[in-house]
């Protein structure tokens, strides 16, 4: 999961925020052998392990629930960026502000707190008029920085450090050099990684030549992990080599080191945009769904709403719904999966008249 600028949009970007995950969690009342809810009746905390479980596995309605409800009884750091997390995941920007803000409050030491809060803050910077943003972003560089010193070995704050640099304007703290010493330091920790940020220092510096051999130089490093393959389809999408980001996502396809599941998720959600090889991109998104390995940065309700609009690509209406309905049962807040059954519905009730 990386920063996105405000003020210029990343060529082959993961999807947004592809980050709140949560599962269910029922109780069950050995006296009554009765299910309830984890809110019924005798309210108690679930130990963060569990939440975090949660978090990866599907429910985000359930998750907000869970963790305001612990808030109120015993307010910690902890239910606090998890509960940034799931607002996160929502889009819902200014709740995941005030969440993450909190738990940096109450735990100013911990890196993890720090960079999602920085995340946070770059989210909402893409949302608002140019003189907030540059405000925000001054926060997301001072969060990125505070959690790579408080966490010097942390590789997502270096890694989001590094694209902050490359995409923020001088003015807020960004700058290509930045980005090629956090490469540097990654080299040690994370070779993939370190090469993906000289890739994209390459593109910036418009030599395709060096970003391509980088790209690839990530995808040997990782033993065709799936995050490299994505990033290497992404630039080829991006350089209009669709023959090769077709090669690439195929490679994905079949590679067993699913070092980033969320990977095929990024990797299907590019061939939507790109309006190339649905059925592969279907295929993708089921293999995320069924895989048992599903992530926080790629919610199980975004998935299934990727689905549903690949489905509906394809014509198969009833699918699509499916799928949508699935994507609004986890979250009922989301609004693009109500959007996309309205839509359904319309278009059936017009088709029928």
């Amino acid at each position: 999961m990386m920063w996105t600028s405000p003020w210029e949009h990343h060529p082959h970007e993961m999807l947004p925020a592809l980050k709140i995950l949560v599962h269910r969690v029922l109780a069950t009342l050995k006296a009554t052998t009765l299910l309830l809810a984890v809110f019924s009746i005798a309210p108690f905390a679930l130990a963060s392990d569990n939440l975090q479980d949660l978090l990866a596995e599907g429910r985000v309605d359930q998750a907000i629930q869970i963790l305001q409800g612990q808030i109120q009884r015993a307010p910690n750091a902890e239910s606090y960026n998890l509960l940034c997390r799931a607002y996160f995941e929502l889009d819902d920007w200014n709740p995941a502000v005030s969440a993450c803000e909190t738990a940096v409050a109450i735990e100013p030491g911990n890196s993890l707190y720090h960079l999602w809060l920085g995340r946070t803050y770059g989210e909402k910077a893409n949302r608002v008029n140019f003189l907030s943003a540059t405000g925000l972003a001054r926060k997301v560089h001072s969060e990125f920085e505070r959690a790579v010193e408080l966490s010097p070995a942390n590789v997502d704050a270096r890694t989001d450090l590094a694209e902050f640099y490359l995409e923020a304007p001088g003015i807020v703290g960004g700058g290509k050099d930045k980005a090629t010493a956090q490469a540097n330091l990654l080299m040690p920790l994370n070779p993939a990684l370190a090469h993906w940020v000289m890739a994209r220092t390459a593109e910036k510096n418009k030599d395709n030549a060096i970003a391509e051999q980088e790209y690839r130089a990530a995808v040997e490093a990782s033993h065709e992990g799936s995050r490299a393959l994505a990033n290497l389809a992404g630039f080829y999408r991006h350089i209009n080599r669709i023959n090769d980001m077709e090669q690439a996502l195929h490679t994905l396809e079949s590679s067993r080191n699913l070092d980033r599941p969320g990977a095929l998720v990024d990797a299907a959600h590019m061939l939507l945009r790109a309006g190339n090889d649905y059925p592969l991109a279907i295929r993708l998104v089921r293999r995320y769904l069924s895989s048992g390995t599903t992530v926080e940065e790629a919610p199980v309700f975004k998935a299934h709403y990727l689905l549903g609009e690949l489905l509906e690509k394809q014509g198969d209406a009833s699918a699509a719904a499916g799928e949508y309905r699935e994507a609004s049962a986890l979250a009922r807040n989301f609004r693009p999966a109500q959007d996309g059954l309205k839509r359904l519905t319309s278009k059936s009730r017009s088709e029928g008249e």
